[in-house]
C-alpha cells in the first residue's frame, strides 16, 4: 500500500502543476490545513534535486505568509475561536497553561514550532490571539522555518540518491510502523 502512494507521490510531484501544490500547501498548512509542506518538499527534492534550494526558500516564503494569515486569525478572530472550540471542546485550562507559556518563552514556542513537527498552526493563531510582537513573530518564522526547509532539501541534495533505493525497501514497515505508533499513542493518551 504505501509503495504504490510513494510511487503515486513521486509520479505527481513531476507534474507540471507541483510547484503551485507545494507553494498552496505551504501557505495553508501554517494557518489551517493538516498535512505539512515536507510531503511535497521531500519527493519534489528527491525528482528534481537540482531545483531542491528554490523549492526550499519558496516554501519557507510561503509557510511565512501563511503564518501571517494564522497570526492574524488568531488576532482578529480570537473571541469566536475561543468560544466555538476552546470553552465548547472544553480546553480552557490547556488554552490557559498555553498563555503562561507564552508569556515565558513566546518567541521561542513559534521556533520550536516552525523548526519540528509540532502544529506550526497553532502557534501561529496563538501568537496573534496573545499578541505576540509581531515582527518578531515574523522573524523567527522566517529563521525556524527557513532551517527546517533548507535542511529538508540539503539533505535530499545530498543524500538523496543514495537513500531512495533504501527508503522504498522499507517504504511498508515505516508506513505501518508509523500507523502502530499513533494508534498506541492515542491510546496511552486516552488512558492518562
Amino acid at each position: 500500500m504505501f509503495k504504490k502512494l510513494y510511487n503515486k507521490t513521486l509520479a505527481l510531484s513531476s507534474h507540471k502543476n507541483a510547484e503551485y501544490f507545494l507553494y498552496s500547501v505551504s501557505f495553508m498548512e501554517s494557518s489551517f490545513f493538516p498535512i505539512p509542506p515536507d510531503a511535497m518538499l521531500i519527493p519534489m527534492s528527491m525528482a528534481k534535486p537540482d531545483k531542491s534550494w528554490r523549492y526550499a526558500f519558496l516554501t519557507t516564503i510561503f509557510s511565512v505568509l501563511g503564518g501571517i494569515l494564522g497570526y492574524l486569525i488568531g488576532f482578529l478572530a480570537f473571541n469566536f475561536i475561543f468560544e466555538l472550540v476552546i470553552q465548547n471542546l472544553g480546553y480552557e485550562h490547556q488554552y490557559h497553561i498555553l498563555e503562561t507559556w507564552f508569556d515565558k518563552w513566546g518567541i521561542l514556542l513559534v521556533f520550536i514550532a516552525g523548526f519540528t513537527p509540532v502544529p506550526y498552526k497553532l502557534f501561529t493563531i496563538a501568537s496573534g490571539s496573545l499578541n505576540l510582537n509581531f515582527p518578531a513573530f515574523i522573524i523567527i518564522s522566517f529563521v525556524s522555518r527557513g532551517l527546517r526547509f533548507f535542511l529538508v532539501s540539503g539533505f535530499i541534495y545530498y543524500f538523496g540518491a543514495k537513500i531512495e533505493k533504501a527508503i522504498y525497501k522499507w517504504i511498508d514497515i515505516i508506513g505501518y510502523g508509523s500507523i502502530i505508533i499513533l494508534v498506541l499513542a492515542i491510546f496511552i493518551y486516552k488512558l492518562t
